[in-house]
């Protein structure tokens, strides 16, 4: 009598003993991947160029609320946020979410009062970019008119 479960396979001979073998599926161990880092981009030329947001602030706002193993601010060699001109752009190791992003984004700008004019949008573009664009008020206008 034989019997396959799984990868061991049992087989019970005329003696009424039991002899194991293995069977190996893969020839090969499979190959390990690279850890690869998420890197998240957040476009605020809009704002930026109008004055309305300062981006280093933006920066450091990141920085110390990013959580990392539940501990916010410590970011250590995992996470790091950088900036230039009217980019903020965050590489993690760790598993990092682009929604969390977001979310750290609204309150950023709900903090700095301009929720109410600014939303954040994933790019058409690239989809690990957020943009922060103006809400259309003069087409709703229109349509009240």
């Amino acid at each position: 009598e034989v019997r396959h479960s799984g990868a061991l396979l049992l087989a019970l001979d005329s003696r009424c003993q039991f002899t194991e073998s293995f069977t190996n599926t893969h020839t090969m161990a499979p190959p390990t991947k690279a850890k690869k880092a998420n890197v998240f981009v957040v476009d605020c030329s809009k704002p930026v160029e109008d004055k309305i947001m300062d981006i280093s602030s933006f920066e450091t706002f990141l920085a110390e609320r990013i959580k990392v193993g539940g501990k916010a601010g410590a970011l250590g060699d995992v996470v790091s946020v950088a900036a230039d001109k009217t980019k903020v752009t965050v590489t993690s190791d760790a598993p990092m979410s682009k929604r969390y992003l977001k979310y750290l984004t609204k309150k950023f700008l709900k903090k700095h009062n301009v929720r109410d004019w600014l939303r954040v949008i994933a790019s058409n573009k690239d989809r690990s970019v957020y943009e922060l664009r103006y809400f259309n008020i003069a087409d709703q206008e229109d349509e009240e008119a």
